[in-house]
């Protein structure tokens, strides 16, 4: 893929349409207040599109283009409660010298520990390769709606501290400062990019990843291993954990 030559409005244009082919999306509030940024540079531009569906919490896209020496793309689907669902990831980063694809499904659960979870998706997605998007509009087709209402609660607060991870830990934060300021960048994070942090549960990054405290109480700012590219992740093609120390 020549990412240089790829308009990303016309991939986010061309994800939509797939989307819409399965099921019929409503635009939320949130986008129109982020629809279009212009940056402090008056150079580059923000692009906000949010949607919801029948079984999608969010299905969301971020583009920030203009600038020459730097486009990027966060693209995300995330399923209601009720259905027990991945979370869909396509990032995209370009500048200079650098070019970045990521596409990846988040499962809700860790499946070191739940071996029926790794049975129920992630064998079934390693045969598919790169086929993320297709994989995870698939899945959505057959996803049956919960009822049971403990399961639904477990699935909200899987949700939410996935988003309470990104909120806080999110790589993107600092290329959003730079670009409108401290406080629409946090607006941006929280109420759009990872919309539920604040809704879905009540859970703090602490309560959640106490292993972050500092001795003031604070959060650590250092990252871990979440991010990292697949080849340095400490499990093999089938799913299986094979170390205790990831580096």
């Amino acid at each position: 893929m020549d990412l240089s030559a790829l308009s990303y409005q016309k991939f986010v244009h061309i994800a939509l349409e797939e989307t819409q082919r399965r099921t019929i999306l409503t635009p939320l509030p949130s986008q129109e207040k982020l629809r279009s940024i212009k940056t402090k540079d008056d150079t580059t531009m923000l692009h906000g599109l949010s949607f919801s569906a029948p079984k999608i919490r969010l299905l969301r896209s971020l583009t920030v283009e203009g600038s020459q020496a730097m486009k990027v793309l966060d693209f995300a689907a995330f399923s209601k409660p009720e259905f027990d669902l991945p979370i869909f990831c396509a990032n995209f980063f370009l500048n200079a010298n650098l070019s970045i694809v990521v596409l990846d499904l988040n499962p809700l659960y860790d499946v070191t520990i739940q071996r029926d979870y790794k049975e129920k998706y992630y064998m079934k997605l390693m045969p598919l390769g790169q086929k993320y998007a297709e994989t995870w509009l698939e899945l959505m087709d057959q996803a049956v709606e919960e009822t049971d209402a403990l399961k639904i609660l477990r699935n909200c607060e899987a949700q939410h501290k996935y988003l309470t991870w990104r909120a806080e830990k999110d790589p993107g934060h600092p290329i959003l400062k730079r670009l409108i300021g401290e406080k629409l960048a946090r607006d941006l994070l929280r109420h759009f990019l990872f919309e539920g942090v604040d809704t879905l549960g009540t859970r703090t990054f602490l309560d959640y990843f106490p292993e972050y405290r500092c001795k003031d109480g604070s959060i650590n700012q250092k990252r871990s291993i979440i991010g990292k590219s697949y080849e340095t992740r400490p499990w093999d093609a089938r799913g299986e954990f094979i170390g205790n120390e990831a580096g």
